[in-house]
């Protein structure tokens, strides 16, 4: 189950557990089961002395497991085994069972610990799935530290009547109590605000009583992140407020063209991009969302951005560098089956659709890869592109056209996404050339075509583009005194992330230049 290497990797983990626990296992003579059963004689041979393995429980969804602290009431359950992106969840709920400190603000855990009600969440996940480790692993911690909230993490390979009977057509999907709670991506600090009705409220009050930065960045992803690197080294009163910090890096899962960094994913680069902030002496805000911002009223005033929870940040000088997100298709049936075949993350929820038929909309790099993650887990890919022929990079296209449960219709427009009971039934796209429309049977569609920019919240105040980027001369200046932007939110050409890096860093500098001569 576990190789040498990661067996040593895991025994040096365990050593940090502090207090006893209890492994139960629901089993069947299943071939998952005898999987799960290897795995946990595994983890329990590894620290014999405070990790005790039970085989007698005798809970409805076998294989499962709980850990269970001994003397504590807690409630926490992995049904089908936790491994791939999960592995690192399964280790963190192992170390916090056994009584290692999480690396969570005091402020946070003092909230879970706070609540009070009947939680009982059951959370889906898929292996593949690089956006689900955030929800699991801050599921599990709430359940670890307080009694009155239950979890229960399901791998929906292992469960897959539930997933067909649930309708569950992406992950992380979310029940709290039986019935839908959120999908997708979500930090322990949102899942808590959602919970806490106050939290709001109070954040805005401790949004309010910060003193003036004399650098404020608004976005966390590599632009945000420079931005806040380079301010910070200038000994300036530095501050990112960011709906999430790495932004949409996180929903990257190959990297492998950042200079001096030869591969990794979109998760630990994002990890990075914070440790790195953090090292410095910088106030990071996550999970704001900035609504308006107010230029200065005078010359070396201070310029306001009022937030989504009601609060206002003031700064001497602004770093707009808000990214951008997925753009939608924009043809009837996408808002309605979202999330019901509808998807935008073939590495989340491809595995959702392992059997079946789908599409992928868009035929740059993104689309082209994701046909090709697809063919490798569904029964046929239809790849449609808009635009004559495919924009991807030419050795994706050559691995794409290999394929042999692959179709490619260039020269069409996506018309409509059809369904019934709930659920995607097809695509409808008309040929351009001919104007002839056309129907596809699938239960899945993939849209793949680029980004918009974050910026709707800008208009009226800082001068944009036609398609709604941040107009900004060579050093970042917006037409804004003060305020300077950079990243995927601006008009520089090139959405990459080691450009989005390099204009944080240049924004940075400008933003400091404007201080020193103001």
């Amino acid at each position: 189950m576990l190789d040498d290497n990661l067996k040593a990797q895991l025994g040096a983990y365990l050593e940090r557990v502090q207090q006893p626990f209890e492994i139960v296992a629901s089993l069947s003579d299943s071939e998952n089961s005898r999987e799960m059963l290897e795995l946990l004689q595994t983890i329990q041979g590894l620290r014999a002395d405070k990790i005790t393995l039970r085989t007698d429980g005798n809970d409805a969804r076998k294989p499962s497991f709980t850990l269970q602290r001994v003397g504590a009431n807690n409630h926490l359950r992995f049904a089908g085994l936790p491994l791939g992106h999960e592995f690192t969840s399964l280790v963190l709920a192992l170390l916090w069972t056994g009584g290692h400190p999480p690396k969570v603000e005091a402020d946070v855990i003092d909230s879970i610990r706070a609540l009070d009600g009947d939680f009982h969440f059951e959370v889906y996940m898929s292996l593949s799935c690089h956006n689900c480790p955030d929800v699991v692993q801050a599921l599990s911690l709430m359940a670890i530290l307080n009694p009155k909230i239950k979890t229960t993490v399901i791998e929906g390979g292992a469960f897959q009547d539930e997933v067909t009977k649930r309708e569950i057509m992406a992950v992380p999907m979310v029940f709290l109590n039986g019935e839908v709670f959120a999908s997708g991506r979500m930090t322990v600090e949102e899942i808590v605000a959602k919970l806490d009705t106050g939290s709001a409220a109070k954040e805005a009050a401790k949004l309010d009583a910060k003193a003036p930065y004399d650098v404020l960045i608004i976005g966390g992803g590599p632009a945000g992140a420079a931005a806040a690197v380079y301010a910070a080294r200038k000994g300036i009163r530095t501050g990112v407020a960011a709906e999430r910090f790495g932004g949409q890096v996180n929903d990257t899962l190959a990297i492998e063209n950042y200079i001096s960094v030869l591969e990794t994913d979109g998760p630990k680069f994002a990890a990075a991009l914070e440790a790195h902030t953090r090292a410095y002496d910088v106030d990071i805000m996550n999970l704001q969302r900035a609504e308006s911002l107010i230029p200065a009223d005078q010359p070396g005033g201070l310029v306001q951005v009022k937030m989504a929870n009601g609060g206002t940040l003031k700064a001497k000088t602004v770093i707009l560098s808000t990214g951008a997100r997925w753009r939608n298709v924009n043809v009837p049936g996408e808002a309605e089956y979202k999330n019901k075949g509808v998807a935008y993350c073939p590495h989340c929820d491809g595995p959702l659709f392992k059997g079946k038929r789908v599409s992928v909309i868009g035929g740059g790099n993104s689309g082209v890869e994701a046909a090709i993650d697809l063919a490798g887990v569904v029964q046929h890919v239809t790849l449609i592109e808009f635009a004559d022929q495919l924009k991807a990079d030419a050795v994706l296209v050559n691995k794409l056209k290999s394929l042999s449960n692959v179709t490619i219709h260039t020269n069409a427009q996506t018309t409509e996404i059809t369904g019934a009971d709930g659920k995607v039934n097809g695509l409808k796209y008309k040929d351009r050339a001919t104007g002839v429309e056309h129907t596809v049977a699938l239960e899945g569609v993939f849209v793949q075509i680029g980004l918009v920019p974050n910026t709707e919240w800008l208009r009226g105040t800082v001068e944009l583009s036609k398609f709604g980027e941040i107009l900004v001369d060579a050093k970042g200046h917006t037409n804004v005194p003060g305020v300077f932007a950079a990243g995927d939110c601006t008009t520089v050409p090139y959405k990459q992330i080691v450009i989005a890096a390099g204009d944080g860093a240049k924004a940075a500098l400008s933003a400091f230049d404007h201080l020193i001569r103001s």
